[in-house]
């Protein structure tokens, strides 16, 4: 029972190793991309809901707030007001929200119509899991919010719900630095 109970303790210690070092490396390299001033946005192409393909490029010069997501997915649900508010009040000021819906493409149609979404929603499935990671989505989270200055630099790259208190003060400086 001793060399069990050892064992175990081992494990856990192993597996609390292992995370804690996988958070230090994520958050430096986050502090990385920060100092530097961000790395450049890639070029993609997706899909809309109605099979219309958008680039990338289109939204050049704005502050661009992309956001992976899935209808199933309790905190993309609960961020994506937020979202539609910030659009709404930020969107004549230069800032331009994109989702990129990971999911059945019948449940997103149903979820934007459902909750006025006006900003663009493209169909992600393999492409967009992959524009994710391109993005630094290394555990493939949802949501995942990744934020680009008007110069197409990524300046945030969040796993987890984004909140009101960190996207929107940074928003306010991308937009004055703009």
């Amino acid at each position: 029972m001793k060399l069990r109970q050892f064992l175990l303790l081992a494990l856990m210690g192993v597996l609390l190793g292992v995370g804690a070092s996988t958070v230090y490396r994520w958050v430096q390299e986050e502090r990385a991309l920060k100092a530097e001033g961000g790395e450049r946005l890639p070029s993609f192409t997706l899909p809309d809901m109605d099979g219309n393909p958008w680039r990338a490029e289109e939204w050049r010069g704005r502050v661009l707030v992309i956001n992976f997501w899935a209808t199933w997915c309790p905190p993309c649900r609960r961020e994506m007001p937020l979202f539609v508010r910030l659009q709404e009040t930020l969107g004549t000021k230069g800032v331009q929200f994109v989702g990129v819906a990971i999911d059945d493409p019948q449940a997103v149609r149903d979820f934007v119509d459902t909750h006025g979404i006006e900003f663009p929603i493209l169909l992600g499935q393999e492409k967009g899991i992959e524009l994710g990671r391109r993005l630094g989505n290394r555990l493939d989270a949802l949501p995942y919010t990744v934020v680009v200055d008007a110069e197409g630099l990524v300046r945030l790259r969040r796993a987890g719900e984004m909140k009101a208190d960190v996207l929107e003060p940074l928003l306010e400086k991308l937009l004055s630095e703009k």
